[in-house]
């Protein structure tokens, strides 16, 4: 018996509990595998503790919490004895080398799938590309996030403790609005009517954890089975999902270099008015483009003409660099058509999960209620945080800070691209936002360049997630390139990197 348990992987390094812990963890694994049967001895204290080279109070302690807990029993002058209660599990499956259960990688109940984490890829789908041997990135261009390391976190945490110091503290750990902090909202709404030329309330805005929480609650809010959702083609994955999770038949408007075309919407309206049109007026993920000013006017006519909603997804406002941006569909909105979400997560970084709502107080109040289910409230603390930083002028100051050297990576990215990879990909310079549209030269697959970079220490984007229409044709493939997270060396070296992945590919296509 004490040869059995001998050979548990009791480790003393790695894990940092207390060994009584360890132990008593691996000895329910023995159980609930059978190896311990109900009603089977354990050895002594002693004599444990001697065969496993460990203090003899870590068995006591050991053997009292598990008995404690019912795995053991304890009996007068004989000894500790797995608890007769327990079932016999001796035919329950192992692995061969006996060390874990087997668990199922498959649910054993039914399961309502309403979407697929996996998509297949639909550009170049016959293209196979191991990837077993890429390592772990040196560097990575992503779809075009903020550089955290220029984060005001420093204000951040410096609020932060603030709050969980003062005598409020307590108030703010206990639950609170489900529309998020109050001072958050008044300040939040103070800000979008200065920048974006809103004239809005704080009981016009719901806080979210990020834009996507608002997209999804808007879509619960709006959509039915089998209602119509135009969206734009190319365009954003995870809204896509959200709308077809909620039921929506999805029809896709293409996007040139105005923006979503106007005129398809039309024609659309006049044979069946859709539920929603899903819209991303500044800066479109992914091709960077801004909807014109004569398409917002004929877009908000319609709405007004047909009574669709409207949800204008702004997720990178604040940064434009040619010009002072459009103001947002939902400044000129007098009908009441737009739900406008937005966030912090790409002006400050993607982890700070502050974002919002800003729509008709009925819209708000029931958005709040379906808010309540999923996730009750947000954290009111970082949500103060929030309201003072706003409130003091700090968040205005990082996004000047922050422009000017985003302004800077834009310019030093489109020389590189020029210069290193002109031969390979064409691309538009952006008026703003954070990130290049690019496309590859007819014959480039996006997705052997992605393995070749990431074999030689680069991640970038393999074109497979901005098409999404069944019936998309695509005679190349497009690649969306985030030039804020790195400074200008880092970008220097990662087109590099990918300049070499390019010239593999070509190499190997010729």
């Amino acid at each position: 018996m004490i040869q059995k348990i001998l050979e548990i992987s009791f480790k003393k390094e790695g894990d940092y509990r207390p060994l009584y812990q360890q132990l008593e963890s691996e000895i329910i694994q023995l159980i609930c595998r059978g190896i311990l049967k109900p009603g089977q001895a354990l050895p002594s204290s002693r004599e444990l503790a001697h065969g496993l080279k460990v203090n003899r109070k870590t068995v006591v302690a050991t053997y009292e919490e598990l008995n404690a807990q019912g795995w053991v029993e304890t009996r007068d002058r004989s000894g500790v004895y797995v608890s007769t209660s327990l079932p016999d599990t001796s035919d329950r499956e192992v692995k061969e080398n006996k060390e874990k259960l087997i668990r199922s990688q498959q649910p054993g109940y039914p399961l309502i799938i309403k979407q697929s984490s996996g998509e297949p890829n639909k550009i170049n789908p016959n293209i196979n590309v191991d990837n077993s041997s890429i390592p772990a990135p040196i560097y990575r261009i992503d779809d075009g996030f903020p550089d955290p390391r220029i984060a005001p976190i420093e204000e951040i945490v410096r609020e932060y403790r603030r709050f969980g110091k003062s005598y409020l503290t307590n108030r703010f750990l206990m639950y609170g609005d489900e529309r998020g902090s109050y001072r958050l909202r008044v300040e939040l709404a103070k800000f979008l009517n200065r920048t974006r030329g809103l004239q809005i309330t704080e009981k016009e805005i719901l806080i979210t954890k990020g834009t996507q929480m608002a997209i999804y609650l808007s879509a619960q809010l709006l959509v039915r089975l089998g209602d119509t959702v135009l969206v734009p083609e190319p365009g954003y994955r995870d809204a896509n999902l959200t709308f077809k999770m909620a039921g929506a038949k999805l029809v896709f408007i293409p996007v040139d270099k105005d923006g979503m075309d106007v005129d398809m919407i039309e024609q659309i309206c006049k044979k069946k008015v859709p539920r929603m049109i899903y819209i991303i007026p500044h800066h479109h993920r992914p091709t960077t483009v801004t909807l014109s000013a004569e398409r917002r006017m004929r877009l908000m006519n319609l709405a007004s003409k047909y009574g669709f909603a409207l949800l204008e997804d702004d997720y990178d406002f604040d940064y434009h660099f040619t010009s002072d941006p459009l103001f947002p569909l939902a400044s000129l909105d007098t009908g009441g058509h737009i739900i406008y979400v937005g966030s912090f997560c790409k002006s400050i970084a993607p982890g700070i999960r502050i974002g919002f709502m800003v729509a008709p107080e009925v819209v708000i109040n029931e958005a709040a209620a379906i808010r309540k289910l999923i996730d009750r409230q947000g954290e009111r603390l970082m949500e103060e945080a929030t309201a003072e930083l706003l409130s003091t002028g700090e968040i205005s100051r990082h996004l000047k800070k922050s422009h000017k050297i985003y302004h800077g990576r834009l310019e030093n990215a489109c020389r590189l691209l020029d210069e290193q990879l002109g031969d390979y990909l064409t691309f538009d310079r952006p008026n703003g936002g954070l990130a290049i549209w690019a496309a590859y030269e007819k014959g480039t697959s996006g997705k052997i360049v992605a393995a070749n970079a990431g074999k030689l220490g680069l991640h970038i984007s393999d074109s497979s997630n901005y098409f999404f229409s069944p019936n998309a044709s695509m005679p190349q493939d497009f690649v969306r390139i985030g030039f804020c997270s790195l400074n200008e060396k880092e970008m220097a070296e990662a087109i590099d990197i990918w300049r070499r992945a390019l010239t593999h590919s070509r190499r190997h296509n010729g």
